[in-house]
This record gives structure tokens, sequence and C-alpha cells, in this order.
């Protein structure tokens, strides 16, 4: 397993890390509702009540925190550790909020793509034009689930489009370097999908339900798949439930490396360090924020310094 240093213990449920410039790390606890930070210390403050579950989190061209909020999940502990379950009696729907990470206010852009409601919206990641990317999950519920989607926004609150569809379980997202290629993952299925952009806001996607050409990676027995970041080099690093770790997968398509962890629920990866080449990874099982020296630099994301 893995060396690495924990940064912040006791967290209901982390995800969405955001490396920051004064060397905080900003990410969500679904669990508690809130988006949060962790300084180099190991304090851990609230930056703001986002309520439902906040899940992806990204910092946008205004320098505030947007938000994917996915509504909440009913919680189980099993074998110690705190894990997501079903759609909770009182949840509202899923939707896109933007944090003021000055004074904490939250606002909600989106609840919906045109009559579309959204479900489940789980990571973010946004383009050099401004605009972000988003994946929705879905709810699950006892007889039955939600098909998952893609899409893309301003974060002016003016434009939602969905992009990719069906998509199920669609989970974590990402885009190469060079913002030509779009990355999904899928959860239950374990595969990560790559998109062409073309223009700002829009991907091709194949033709016929039994098209193969978006496929860029399947997992390997039971590995499911979580959110993502990119190497600068466009290399590909997927959380990777149930194996507990981060995948590490070539443009090309190949399995590179596998990171182990020792929690099952890996959920998240972000890069920063002066060299790009400290990860944080989010051990939600374990309620853990933890860091370590990453072989390769990430890249950097836009409009986070």
């Amino acid at each position: 397993m893995t060396e690495f240093e924990v940064i912040a213990s006791g967290l209901l449920f982390p995800e969405g890390p955001i490396v920051m410039a004064d060397g905080s790390v900003l990410f969500v606890e679904i669990a508690r509702g809130t988006l949060s930070r962790a300084w180099p210390d190991g304090t851990v403050e609230v930056v703001a009540e986002t309520g439902g579950g906040p899940n992806g989190a990204a910092i946008g061209p205004d320098g505030k925190a947007y938000i994917c909020n996915n509504g909440g999940f009913e919680w189980h502990e099993v074998n110690g550790a705190l894990l997501p379950g079903l759609t909770p009696p009182d949840y509202t729907g899923g939707s896109i909020q933007r944090v003021d990470l000055a004074n904490g206010a939250v606002e909600t852009l989106y609840t919906h793509c045109g009559e579309v409601p959204l479900k489940g919206p789980n990571d973010i990641v946004f383009d050099a034009h401004g605009g972000f990317w988003f994946t929705d999950n879905g709810k699950r519920y006892a007889r039955h689930e939600d098909v998952g989607a893609v899409y893309y926004a301003r974060c002016d609150g003016s434009y939602i489009s969905e992009q990719v569809y069906p998509c199920s379980h669609a989970n974590g997202i990402g885009l190469s370097p060079d913002g030509g290629t779009l990355y999904v993952s899928e959860t239950m299925v374990g595969r990560v999908w790559h998109y062409r952009v073309t223009a700002p806001g829009v991907v091709e996607v194949p033709a016929g339900l039994l098209n193969p050409d978006a496929l860029l990676y399947g997992a390997p027995g039971f590995e499911l798949y979580d959110s993502m970041a990119i190497e600068a080099n466009g290399n590909v690093c997927v959380a990777a439930l149930a194996t507990g770790g981060i995948r590490v997968i070539s443009p090309e398509g190949r399995s590179v490396d596998l990171v182990e962890t020792g929690d099952p629920a890996t959920t998240n990866i972000a890069f920063g360090g002066e060299d790009m080449q400290t990860a944080w990874i989010t051990l939600s099982g374990a309620g853990q924020l933890v860091k370590m020296r990453w072989p390769r630099p990430g890249q950097r994301l836009n409009f986070n310094a």
C-alpha cells in the first residue's frame, strides 16, 4: 500500500477536493451537508452549509466554488465505515450551487435542464471558456433508479445543455490538457469514456447504443469508478472503488498504474503544490483527507491558481 500523510480525519464522507494557493484544501462532506476547508495543520472549518448532498466541487472564473449537489443519501455504517445508500425521504432534487468563499453564501444556479430535473449531480470541471461540464449520477430507490447524463452549463445561470445521454451512473469528469477530450467515468459498470470536444460545450457522441468507439477503458473485474483528475501528460487518474485506490489510464486506454490506498471507498484525487506533484486523495470510507507525493505532475485546472 502507498505511503501517505493524513491531513484530516473524522470527516463525514469527504469528496471533491480543491487545492488552494494558500495551502488549504477545500472539500465537501456529503453526509454533513457542507463545503469544508482543511489547513496544513489539520484544522478543519466549515466554509458553507449547502444542505442536501454536496458532491463534486470546482473553482469558477469568478473565484467562487461551484458545487454539484446530489440531493442527499440515506447513510449506513458498514464495518466501521460510513457509506451512502438509497435516496432519503426528504430528497427534493439535485442542483448546481455557487458558494461565495468570502462569506459562505450559497445560491442555486440550476435545478433543471429544460423540463428535465437534475437528479444527482456528481462531479464538475471548468473549461478554458468559463463554462463547466458536470455529471448527473441519478438517484437509487428500492426497486428502480434514474439514468445518468452529462451536461454543460454557463456559470451565470443562463444556459444548460444535455450532451451525453444515456450514461449509466455517470460519475467522474475531466478534460484533457488541451481541452479537446472530455473524460467521463461510469461507476457500476467500471468504465471510462472519452468524447471529442467539437466546440465549447459540445461533444461528439458516437451513434448507436452498441458502438464502442467512445470507450477508453473497462475495469478488470470488480472495480467501480468514482471521480478523477488528469495528469499533465494526459493520463486519467480515476478513483477505483472496491479495489481501493487510484487507477491511472493512458490517453490510449492502457492501465499505467494502480496506486492502492487501503480504503475501498477511495473517491477522489486532486493535484497541487509548486510542481503539481502532490496528490490529495479522499478516503471517504475512513473519513480522511490524505496527501502523497505523486510520480508525475498533475494538470493545472482552469481558474484555480
